[in-house]
């Protein structure tokens, strides 16, 4: 049995909470894994894992073996690091979490450049709206807008989302324009944005001098991701407060038509996020210092 082998696929079904999902993340047959924690239990002489139909969890003796084994882990790799050329040059596969809008309009069209500068990187790009769990997840970073909510996370803020309220050219045919956000609750509709998991409504903002003013309705249309937010406005559904990237070349088009200008809506930060414990890996700094100069050099989302 190949120890250290072994040791990293314990950690990462500790992390996982299953055995299929460590398998996956692993590229392993779960049998494999279910045959490694096997043999590693049978060397030990102790149980690690309790199995249930749906869920791992550790034992005691595994709670204490699994933060031996991260710990010794995360150095074996520092070592490997410092004594090859891996910073220089950082090879090995990197998962990264972008959300939908930000991954078409920001990371793909530039991503050839990362790719070019570092070819020994294998990237796996997931692109979703729906937050990761970094370590369930086996995630190596996210990119993604707002407060953070995990203070355990490593973050480095990149850039800024700004808001615009707009309409199709059709609503505002059919519906005109609001003089005041009051009269979106009176004789319009918006296009309404929900969490992911929570399903819960973001309302619309609306700030001018000291007055603040939040409106979640009425609307035809909610959804949960911002590409297909930003098409259900285009296509007449209702008003809306769109990232100004996403709505600027539409409002230049004539498609869409700003509204409420003198109102606005705070903007939001964006982070590169991180567990803790990746914070040394060289394929994650250079995605890291590549993605926040990327945000620097696009005047729209340069940090506020």
């Amino acid at each position: 049995m190949d120890q250290v082998q072994a040791m990293r696929i314990f950690v990462r079904v500790v992390e996982a909470g299953t055995f299929t999902r460590a398998a996956d993340s692993l590229g392993l047959p779960k049998g494999t894994v279910t045959k490694q924690i096997q043999a590693l239990e049978s060397r030990l002489h102790v149980k690690l894992l309790n199995r249930t139909t749906r869920r791992v969890t550790v034992t005691p003796d595994g709670a204490a073996y699994y933060d031996r084994t991260a710990r010794l882990l995360n150095d074996l790799d520092d070592i490997e690091a410092s004594m090859t050329n891996a910073q220089a040059n950082p090879t090995g596969r990197l998962r990264i979490d972008v959300g939908s809008s930000t991954a078409r309009l920001v990371i793909l069209p530039a991503l050839a450049t990362f790719s070019d500068r570092y070819p020994d990187i294998q990237l796996d790009l997931g692109v979703s709206d729906r937050p990761v769990d970094l370590i369930t997840d086996n995630v190596d970073c996210v990119i993604r807008a707002g407060d953070l909510t995990d203070q355990s996370l490593v973050a480095r803020r990149i850039g800024t989302l700004e808001f615009v309220t707009v309409a199709s050219a059709g609503y505002v045919k059919r519906y005109g324009k609001p003089e005041h956000p009051s009269d979106i609750e009176k004789r319009h509709h918006v296009v309404s944005y929900f969490a992911a998991g929570s399903r819960r409504i973001y309302p619309h903002e609306f700030h001018k001098d000291d007055e603040h003013i939040e409106i979640s309705g009425p609307y035809r249309v909610s959804v949960n991701e911002s590409n297909a937010h930003l098409a259900a406005v285009l296509g007449g559904f209702g008003l809306s407060q769109c990232i100004t990237f996403m709505a600027d070349p539409h409002i230049e088009s004539g498609e869409l038509v700003e509204l409420l200008p003198e109102w606005t809506r705070a903007p939001l930060p964006v982070h590169v996020v991180y567990p803790p414990n990746r914070h040394l890996s060289a394929k994650v700094r250079v995605f890291v210092d590549w993605a926040a100069d990327l945000f620097a050099k696009n005047p729209k989302l340069q940090r506020r």
